[in-house]
């Protein structure tokens, strides 16, 4: 790709427990024309997740980065601040964007031609496992699952694709079609 090449911004969007980190992570490990731009936030990190699934800071690094514009896209959940820092791939990369369906309203907003990938689990059983899985508190699965239908109900007015994340190959292989038929009318 040249050096004026127009990266793709791709989406990866959907409530808690839909399965996006897994989705992203075999799509950057098949595809080394992607670039994935890391969020940030304020919450500690958990157990369950790698060490660069974000980038850590405290409130108040982030709230400057607020005040400098640093941010595509950021809000507010449970207390934390979440926010994906205005992309700077590496020439040639399209942007892979693993963000909540909020977040996902605002690059829409702001980048329209971006390609806008809804997961979804397959059921609220499935999605209350995950959460469990991954170490949620008790109070945080239950917002969250009483938050997934609006979020459902947005992220359909956003998407270009719903995938229903029941089979990780599955899911993995329809992200990756979605890409590329993107890609070649790009």
């Amino acid at each position: 790709m040249s050096s004026d090449y127009r990266p793709l911004t791709i989406v990866v969007a959907g409530p808690g427990g839909a399965g996006k980190s897994a989705i992203t992570s075999r799509l950057l490990t098949d595809d080394t024309n992607l670039w994935m731009s890391r969020s940030w936030t304020t919450r500690p990190w958990r157990e369950s997740e790698p060490r660069d699934a974000y980038t850590y800071v405290d409130r108040a690094t982030f709230e400057d980065a607020i005040q400098a514009g640093a941010f595509l896209e950021y809000d507010e959940h449970f207390g934390n601040l979440y926010g994906t820092p205005w992309p700077t791939p590496t020439d040639g990369k399209d942007i892979l964007l693993e963000i909540d369906v909020m977040g996902a309203k605002w690059v829409r907003k702001r980048t329209p031609e971006a390609l806008v990938l809804l997961i979804v689990a397959p059921n609220l059983e499935v999605q209350e496992a995950r959460l469990r899985k991954r170490g949620d508190s008790e109070q945080s699965v239950q917002i969250r699952l009483e938050r997934a239908a609006l979020e459902l109900e947005l992220g359909k007015t956003l998407a270009d694709v719903t995938i229903v994340n029941e089979d990780l190959e599955t899911a993995v292989q329809q992200a990756r079609e979605a890409i590329l038929a993107r890609r070649a009318t790009a």
